[in-house]
């Protein structure tokens, strides 16, 4: 492991987040040696994605993986898969790194209470000035948009299934495959972001 992301993890300046299938993940945000800014970044141990990628890799191969039974085609697609997809940057590039202000706390992703209709989850984060912000996403919760001049920080309650109507009025999502309302403006939708993976050696 690079010493720049050593120190970061070391550091405790951001809770860790633990994922099921990845193992445990640093949010942060990395400058890399040429410059370039990334606000959103997981670092997360390679070991895990290691043992996941060499246990679908002999599924595929028994015709038990999930693409199915199809031989060569099926090995090569998920070996495609592991090798070809994902945001990921190298350790080795990385010359700093620092919180992430787009890294939603633990604290806050422990409310939330699960998807308001399928593969949507709607809820509105209500700031110590009592203002209102709509936010949602389809599945990815690790780092979302935030309005100018606020921070996470600064949330004093979470709606769940709920939004602002474009009169700034708090409003609720009825759960299930309800549509949504007519006044429900995704515009004002607060969105998750996209992010990078960088993997490192324990």
């Amino acid at each position: 492991m690079s010493r720049v992301l050593f120190d970061f993890i070391r550091s405790g300046q951001i809770d860790p987040i633990q994922d099921s299938i990845y193992g445990v993940g640093y949010r942060c945000s990395v400058y890399l040696r040429d410059g370039t800014y990334l606000p959103c970044v997981i670092l997360r141990q390679a070991g895990a994605l290691t043992q996941l990628a060499i246990k679908r890799f002999e599924d595929e191969k028994r015709g038990k993986g999930v693409f199915g039974v199809g031989g060569a085609a099926a090995y090569e697609r998920i070996v495609r898969h592991f090798v070809a997809t994902g945001n990921r940057i190298s350790g080795h590039d990385v010359a700093a790194v620092e919180p992430s202000r787009f890294a939603i706390p633990q604290e806050l992703l422990n409310q939330l209470e699960g998807e308001t209709t399928m593969s949507w989850t709607g809820f509105v984060l209500e700031m110590a000035d009592r203002k209102l912000f709509s936010f949602g996403t389809t599945f990815l919760t690790e780092f979302f948009h935030l309005p100018d001049g606020y921070e996470f920080g600064d949330v004093v309650r979470v709606h769940n299934h709920s939004y602002v109507s474009p009169s700034g009025e708090l409003r609720s999502l009825e759960q299930g495959m309800a549509p949504f309302p007519a006044d429900y403006d995704s515009s004002l939708i607060l969105r998750e972001r996209q992010y990078f993976v960088c993997h490192y050696d324990a």
